[in-house]
């Protein structure tokens, strides 16, 4: 396994845990004042706010980047491009993927906006290689 890969990998995993942190703090509340539903886990993420709404809208983009970022990985990878540059964009790409999902909950639009356009020059980046 490449070290691309198991960004993929780590790519398919980030937004699980983003959404996890809000789940494992309403983990602390009473059913009836926000914890979360197993049951009714969307009804759930429609009542949230703040950070943990933030948390929530970080795994839905970190779902929204994750075709192209396989796509980009496996194509790069069929046409026998550097492996170690794949490996170091994909690399980058994670790093600024989870730098993203902090700046998102600390709510820094400006800075989450440069960062996410930086991933995707990265994944462009990467995706040109094939």
């Amino acid at each position: 396994m490449t070290v691309a890969n198991w960004c993929v990998l780590a790519a398919c995993v980030l937004p699980a845990m983003t959404i996890g942190l809000a789940k494992i703090h309403s983990s602390k509340l009473a059913r009836n004042a926000g914890r979360y539903d197993n049951q009714h886990p969307r009804a759930w993420a429609l009542r949230l706010s703040g950070w943990q709404q933030r948390a929530n809208a970080a795994q839905q983009n970190g779902f929204e980047a994750l075709p192209l970022f396989i796509a980009a990985v496996l194509l790069a990878q069929q046409a026998h491009a550097d492996q170690g540059r794949i490996d170091t964009l994909a690399l980058v790409f994670i790093a600024l993927r989870v730098l993203y999902a902090a700046v998102y909950l600390m709510n820094l639009g400006t800075l989450r906006t440069l960062i996410w356009t930086a991933a995707l020059a990265a994944n462009l980046a990467i995706f040109v290689m094939a």
